[in-house]
């Protein structure tokens, strides 16, 4: 629905509802239903999906019920019944700072009654949830983050306001997080220098020196380390409330671990001041620990989310190519406005350089557009009056003049954008092992810690100061953020980097799927074709009695009374020939399925197959070299049309659907990474086979009707075989579905986008090998992150329990263990990242 539509939904005056249309089989059904629900007095849109086999309709209530509308499908020859349909709504969240904080703002979403599904992308700091109408309202789930310890709002929906909010918000963040930085350095650094100073070699003024000033070396140490808790007071102000609510996260752990560090220090300097062994409690103090600590911890935060800041780069771009303004066509004057106040029917000029505004179609005007940007062809297509263009495409050569069809949301650059976005906020399957163990990984941290703290103080007989070293080790160095971050920001950069491609990945279950993906079926029409018919042979026999130019002016004529493909393809190969001037045909006949005749110039034109013309008594076609020529086109698959003029055999043309250049390399991409290439069409087998072998293919199925398609799939299936299905995402719509993964050309965006798993947009089929490469890489990437936030806090966490020293080697410091749990997040987004440079083979 447009904003119009959305306005009187609220006031009561349109009702929408989706329904289950059974009974479809082809792309013809799903259109004939929506043209008869379209048609009823009272309905504001119909769209049907022949994928899902279903149907999303907006009307006036007061004019017709959903009885009207099941009616009209029936009488149509179908069956249609409503759909319970859950509402969704996208949410960003504030305040989590680790994996247990995003696993806990989910549970608790889950937790309202009426949520059917809740997700929570820590990288993207959003939530995506699905609840049943009438039973649930934004405040409810706003209530229960705020319940949890997080803060929420509604996410904007405007196709770029809530990706440039959150652009303001993490540069605000950037920037309180560098100054947090740079004022806790400037303390921490003599506070460093005063402790550790001793220990590597530096010279200590005596009167701060702890041997000979221990009042002045505690209480200097104290002043320092308590501006830099302050100015860092964010992990405490939401580590203690969330331990205190049963839900601890990282603040929670760095909240704990510095507060014991500090409050030990602190015991330890009164004791001083009260002249108590101030000598060797000078040497007891762990104020440096508690600020370095916390410094290190800002520095990695610091890092990590100016890295997260990349991750959205491909939206950002994607924003970038819709222009601000434009020239709007006002009568005879030219007047430059807000692309957001154009509105369907206006007229636009865009000069050499401009990017188009909004989709349309050109009344005026002819030049070269370079797609590049959404297609990843990088060959400018030439477009005139009649042609479509799209938003953000750039006008390199002459003025065009166009009227606008689709203006904001409902812009293709708008919904390729909204598509990104929602890929990127969702999950993979892989991810649910990380998600459950960030659950309950702080706890288990904690009671680690404590465990750890006691063993050593009790049954090791150490020192309290060696115990407390150990706890807080544990504490600072366990990192849930690393398993959180591991799998949303490899999906964001991937999906992201897929869009600058021209591949369009729908979310991150489509990665994974394509990751065990065994065999890949390639529809021919196209798909390895280019789906329209060319001439590609026109050969003037010795019989002719007409020369060639001439013989060509004829040919056309007769041909552009016919609306057969093969007539259209031969109209445009004799208009190649450049004959003028052109001539009309009369007396006009056709004979289905054999062939033409008509009368040119006083001439008598025939043309079709070679049995047709043969009973029109035309004469020569018994000749060796037309036998031989007509032979050698069908066994290369080509299409024969034999041509006579006033009874004797003139010509021979062949007419072929071309294989596209790109066809064979990406065969033999797919090869390489171990996967079966199929062909499916409903050609003969002999032009199958002759496409296929041009391709490389060496398993063909053939025959098979548009409704049979997904059958061949199920077939497939059934062989134990993972199957990925690419089409043209129209007639190729219930074999998409059925595929376990659907790669649907982008020839129509509209249907490709509702039917396939990846969208490739642009008609080069080497978008088919950088998806699944693609997806490879991403999963892959996910793998690694999984493997060393694991593998990092599997060995880091005994090692700062002491595992070591038991065997006589090192213990870990703290400020070692701060300083590596906060590099672990550093080095999980930046190996994200690297998917930034993929690049296709």
């Amino acid at each position: 629905m447009n904003e119009q539509e959305l306005d009187q939904e609220r006031a009561g005056n349109v009702r929408s509802q989706k329904f289950a249309v059974k009974g479809m089989s082809c792309a013809a059904c799903s259109a004939r239903v929506e043209r008869v629900v379209s048609w009823l007095d009272g309905v504001h849109s119909a769209q049907v999906n022949l994928a899902t086999e279903s149907m999303q309709v907006s009307w006036d209530p007061d004019k017709l019920g959903t009885e009207e509308i099941k009616a009209a499908v029936h009488k149509a020859g179908y069956e249609a019944e409503e759909v319970s349909e859950s509402s969704q709504i996208e949410l960003d969240i504030q305040g989590m700072t680790c994996a247990a904080c995003s696993a806990r703002v989910e549970k608790a979403l889950q937790n309202v009654p009426g949520v059917s599904r809740a997700e929570v992308n820590l990288a993207a700091e959003t939530a995506r949830v699905s609840y049943e109408p009438g039973q649930v309202q934004s405040r409810d789930l706003i209530s229960a983050v705020e319940d949890a310890g997080y803060k929420a709002s509604v996410a904007s929906q405007e196709d770029s306001g809530g990706a440039r909010k959150q652009d303001r918000e993490m540069e605000e963040r950037l920037a309180g997080l560098k100054r947090r930085l740079v004022f806790s350095l400037a303390l921490a650094v003599p506070l460093f220098v005063l402790s550790m100073g001793g220990m590597l070699g530096l010279p200590i003024p005596a009167f701060l020196a702890a041997h000979s000033a221990p009042l002045t070396h505690g209480l200097v140490q104290f002043l320092l380390t308590v501006p830099i808790m302050f100015i860092n007071r964010e992990f405490y102000v939401q580590g203690f409330p969330s331990l205190a609510r049963g839900g601890p996260n990282m603040d929670s752990l760095i909240a704990v671990g510095t507060s014991a560090a500090f409050v030990y220090s602190t015991w330890n300097l009164g004791e001083i001041v009260l002249g108590y062994n101030p000598a060797a409690k000078a040497h007891d103090l762990y104020f440096e620990s508690a600020a370095i600590i916390l410094v290190l911890i800002t520095l990695g935060r610091f890092l990590e989310n100016r890295s997260k800041a990349r991750t959205s780069a491909a939206i950002r771009e994607l924003m970038q190519l819709r222009p601000e303004t434009a020239t709007r066509i006002e009568g005879q004057e030219l007047a430059s406005v807000p692309v957001s106040s154009i509105q369907p029917g206006d007229l636009l000029l865009i000069r050499p350089g401009e990017r188009i505004p909004v989709d349309g179609r050109i009344e005026d005007g002819q030049s070269s557009l370079d797609e590049s940007m959404l297609t990843g062809e990088p060959i400018p297509k030439s477009k005139g009056p009649g042609d479509s263009v799209i938003t953000g495409t750039v006008n390199t050569q002459g003025s065009l003049r166009i009227r606008a069809e689709k203006v904001g949301r409902e812009t293709t650059l708008a919904r390729i954008i909204a598509l990104v976005q929602e890929a990127q906020g969702s999950k993979a399957p892989i991810a649910n092992l990380a998600d459950k163990v960030s659950l309950y990984f702080v706890p288990t941290v904690i009671c680690i810690a404590l465990l750890a703290g006691l063993a050593w103080y009790f049954l090791g007989q150490a020192e309290f100061s060696f115990a407390l070293r150990i706890f807080v080790a544990v504490m600072v160095i366990a990192c849930p953020c690393a398993l959180g971050l591991a799998t949303p920001t490899a999906i964001m950069v991937g999906t992201g980097r897929g869009a600058q491609l021209g591949t369009l990945i729908k979310s991150g279950q489509a990665l994974e799927k394509a990751r065990n993906i065994q065999a890949v079926v390639l529809d021919k029409t196209g798909t390895l074709t280019r789906g329209q018919p060319e001439l590609v042979d026109f050969t003037i026999l010795d019989t002719s009695p007409l020369e060639r130019t001439r013989l060509a002016g004829l040919i056309r004529a007769v041909e552009q009374a016919s609306e057969h493909p093969v007539a259209r393809a031969v109209v445009q190969g004799m208009d190649k020939e450049a004959v003028e001037p052109r001539t009309q045909a009369v007396d006009f006949q056709a004979v289905s399925g054999r062939g033409v005749r008509a009368r040119v110039d006083e001439h008598s034109i025939v043309l079709g197959s070679r049995t047709f013309l043969a009973e029109q008594q035309v004469q020569g076609l018994d000749e060796d070299t037309v036998s031989d020529l007509i032979e050698e086109l069908a066994r290369d698959g080509k299409t024969v049309v034999l041509a006579a003029v006033d009874g004797q055999a003139a010509a021979v043309l062949a007419v072929a659907d071309r294989l596209k250049e790109t066809a064979p390399d990406t065969v033999q991409k797919l090869k390489d990474m171990g996967l079966k290439v199929i062909m499916l069409t409903g050609d003969t087998q002999r032009t199958a086979r002759v496409i296929a072998e041009q391709a490389g293919i060496d398993d063909v199925i053939a025959g098979v009707l548009p409704e049979g398609k997904a059958a061949e799939i199920t077939k497939l299936q059934d062989q134990g075989l993972q199957v990925a299905m690419v089409g043209d995402g129209i007639n190729d719509a219930p074999a998409l579905a059925q595929a376990d993964l659907g790669l649907a050309m982008g020839s129509g965006i509209d249907v490709a986008i509702e039917s396939g798993d990846i969208v490739l947009m642009g008609e080069d089929l080497t978008g088919v090998s950088t998806a699944m490469s693609l997806s490879r890489a991403t999963v892959r990437n996910i793998k690694q992150n999984l493997f060393w936030a694991f593998f990092y806090n599997s060995l880091g966490i005994p090692i700062a329990a002491g595992a070591l020293h038991i065997f006589g080697g090192p213990t870990l410091n703290p400020m070692i263990a701060a300083a590596a749990m906060a590099m672990s997040s550093v080095s999980v987004v930046s190996n994200a990242l690297r998917l930034r440079f993929f690049q296709p083979e």
